[in-house]
């Protein structure tokens, strides 16, 4: 079956099971003018791209804002080949056509056929330019943000829709003044002639409609001016001065407001409820119970005239609560069990290369840990929220969403009307990392809206709620054991671990051709393991799913977050276990992988490594690939009053050609600070069924005063672009973990790090 086939229908005959976003060759994803909305005097020139009266060039955004910059990266890339200035650049929406699908992103596991890449044996599709899309996805339209992949998802047909819309305007412009093609020149958005003639794009637009231009080349490399340089960010004016709208922020006449009380155990259900005190509260419209839809749990909903009446009139809701039928969850129990199935069963093979089990038989010693991560909230800063609008049979939507496409499903169906009665408006996000992957407070939204009378409600949950209610990173366990010779070195590298399985969870609450819950092999919980570079002759990565009723879902990084941790920290201690410099010994292990060689060389450099550091600091190094790019790091880590400091952190990164190396250095930045939350305090326990993590009081993140200096250093590429938003998440924990062992000679094996 040739890849680009393969769907949903081959899981029997592949064994493993593929979701993605529809490959299609650059040029067939131009799409066609009539995907454009268009507004009094624009001109559409393909899917992407329409020319306004004045010249300014409308890009159709595809991909959500949730502080990673995309809006100026994409637009810089219509820039760079349209010839515009990037002020001249406008952003509108996209649609819902499937040429606004994203070909990077997927989900899912697939068959493991050895892949090389860099001299280093690698499962089938482990980087992003080797994504397929499924024949079910692409008949869905399904547009999302998510797995670091919007830049290099649009790297091609973006840059083509541009080049081939100023291709058509020159030919237009070269009909209209009855001159030789290539004798139109492009510059700062204008369109000259040596004549002396010239006029901005709105006066060829017209005329370059519809043609179709042939043999249209991209610019080559040495002739960019905006790809590769920093460039200020269009989003930042808004953001600081209060104009920019997110989720939250949406304000429509005669609005009402709602609050959510949803079933306090996890998994439980509401029985009863009386609304009758908080009915007679001032600004109380109605109380309305919720069906549990796309994953939400069921509760009820009040609303009021504000947000405050709503909440405190929620509070006075008397509600009867049922525990799930198969008992109370416990993460104390979860973890024995995961730990009872990393002993008792085999689990699913992911990758294995030559004899593990022999090199294990024959060893000298072996060399064995367990390490364990713990379930995470996402805790965004923009809580959870929605409005909707149901008037006259058609519903409107005003969501801070990551999948437009997908929300607009989950609506359609609880209103129980067509999709083309459904439009979706995507806001700001105040922070997605996942999270905002899920329809469920969509789905909530519109149930709401259903029972009123034609108005707009705004769903707005509070913390307390988000953080019981979240779909969590899952919690996994691994056992890695290494085999040594008499001479002390490594035979062989085994790697089991044991956990939920997020993609068959996510697809059953999200994706409306699958009825009902699911398994599969999912990438997702063994990424990070199976695809290490390091050159062991022997090596066998296993994962052993398991279905624990907590509701877990994608967390940024995924997979990466966790299992970079486990993989990383024991490289470090096979380092000291065959008593070599943790950087020379992966460097020893990097011989035919000179990519990453290069990232760690170049980390440790600058990081001065092992030298010149204050009495009572120490340096810890990991090295990790995800999404495509390859993150060294270097912490440089001390203890004070008992307490774990963080006081610097060099990264490296090999992420291919670089649109904007300031949004580069800010993603970085961003997924340290994200990182360092997680490994120094996060946790999520849940104990008699019940999340006992409630708001920031009791899931910290990190402040100001705690947050290292980090420094940021690009390798030079002329690859495609990969992902940058999560990568320089998954080295940040073994990074400071190494760093504590090399201070205290204590191996932390547990998340969060506690000294």
């Amino acid at each position: 079956m040739k890849r680009r086939n393969l769907i949903l229908s081959g899981l029997g005959i592949t064994g493993a099971l593929l979701v993605g976003w529809g490959v299609m060759p650059a040029r067939s994803r131009m799409g066609k003018p009539d995907n454009m909305r268009l507004t009094e005097g624009e001109i559409a020139l393909n899917g992407w791209i329409k020319i306004a009266k004045d010249g300014v060039v409308v890009l159709a955004m595809h991909r959500s804002d949730m502080g990673q910059g995309i809006h100026n990266a994409l637009a810089m890339l219509v820039a760079e080949e349209l010839e515009v200035p990037l002020t001249q650049i406008r952003l509108e929406p996209a649609g819902h056509d499937a040429i606004y699908g994203n070909v990077a992103m997927f989900v899912g596991t697939l068959p493991f056929h050895p892949l090389q890449s860099e001299g280093v044996e690698k499962p089938f599709l482990v980087h992003s330019g080797e994504w397929i899309v499924g024949k079910v996805a692409r008949e869905l339209g399904v547009n999302a943000t998510g797995g670091s992949s919007s830049v290099k998802d649009a790297w091609e047909h973006l840059r083509l829709a541009a080049a081939t819309a100023k291709a058509s305007l020159c030919l237009a412009a070269a009909d209209q003044w009855k001159v030789p093609l290539q004798e139109i020149k492009v510059k700062e958005g204008v369109i000259t002639h040596a004549s002396g003639k010239s006029a901005h794009f709105g006066e060829f637009a017209k005329g370059a409609a519809g043609l179709a231009p042939k043999n249209v080349a991209l610019k080559d490399r040495q002739d960019w001016t905006l790809i590769g340089k920093p460039a200020a960010r269009a989003d930042v004016p808004g953001k600081t001065n209060g104009s920019a709208v997110f989720g939250i922020d949406v304000r429509l006449p005669n609005m009402l407001f709602a609050s959510v009380v949803q079933a306090p155990q996890m998994g439980g259900t509401l029985t009863s409820f009386d609304a009758k005190e908080a009915l007679a509260l001032p600004g109380v419209v109605k109380c309305i119970q919720l069906a549990s839809v796309a994953g939400s749990a069921p509760g009820f909903a009040v609303v009021a005239q504000s947000t405050w009446h709503a909440k405190q009139a929620a509070d006075k809701v008397k509600a009867q609560w049922a525990q799930r039928a198969d008992g109370a969850i416990d993460t104390r129990r979860i973890e024995l069990e995961l730990k009872e199935k990393l002993k008792s069963e085999k689990g699913f093979t992911f990758y294995e290369k030559g004899d593990a089990a022999k090199a294990e038989t024959s060893a000298a010693r072996m060399v064995e840990a367990q390490y364990k991560a713990p379930y995470l909230a996402h805790a965004t800063l923009e809580p959870m929220n929605c409005t909707a609008q149901f008037k006259a049979g058609a519903l409107e939507i005003w969501a801070p969403t990551q999948v437009p496409g997908l929300a607009r499903t989950a609506a359609a169906k609880v209103a129980n009307v067509s999709e083309d009665k459904v439009k979706v408006n995507v806001t700001l996000l105040g922070g997605g990392f996942g999270r905002r992957l899920e329809v469920d407070v969509v789905a909530q939204a519109t149930q709401i809206a259903m029972a009123l009378d034609g108005a707009p409600v705004q769903l707005v949950w509070s913390r307390e709620e988000d953080m019981t209610h979240d779909f969590y990173r899952p919690m996994h366990v691994a056992q890695l054991s290494a085999a040594l010779n008499a001479m002390g070195e490594v035979e062989s590298l085994r790697i089991k671990s044991a956990g939920d399985a997020i993609s068959p969870r996510w697809m059953s609450r999200v994706l409306p051709v699958l009825s009902g819950p699911f398994d599969a092999p999912d990438k997702t919980t063994a990424e990070g393991l199976f695809d290490l570079p390091y050159g062991f002759a022997n090596q066998h990565m296993a994962h052993v799913s398991t279905r624990m009723g907590v509701p877990v879902g994608f967390w940024r990084s995924v997979g990466h977050s966790h299992n970079a941790f486990f993989s990383e920290s024991f490289i470090d201690e096979l380092a000291f276990e065959t008593k070599q410099d943790p950087v020379a010994f992966r460097l020893s292990l990097l011989k035919q992988a000179p990519r990453y060689a290069a990232v760690l060389k170049l980390a440790a450099e600058k990081a001065k490594w092992g030298i010149g550091l204050p009495s009572g600091h120490a340096h810890g190094v990991a090295l990790h690939e995800s999404f495509g790019s390859i993150v060294a790091q270097v912490a440089e880590v001390s203890l004070q009053g008992g307490m774990l400091r963080v006081h610097r952190v060099v990264c490296a990164i090999d992420c291919g050609t670089v649109v904007n190396p300031a949004t580069v250095a800010q993603q970085v930045e961003s997924s340290v600070s994200f990182a360092l939350s997680a490994a120094l305090f996060g946790k999520i326990d849940i104990q008699e069924g019940v999340v006992q993590q409630t708001n920031f009081t009791n899931y910290p993140l990190v402040q100001m005063a705690q947050s290292p200096v980090v420094e940021t250093w690009i390798l030079p590429s002329t690859r495609a672009p990969e992902g940058v938003g999560e990568p320089a998440v998954p080295p940040l924990a073994p990074a400071v973990a190494n760093a504590m062992f090399k201070l205290t000679g204590q191996r932390l094996r547990s998340l969060p790090l506690k000294a």
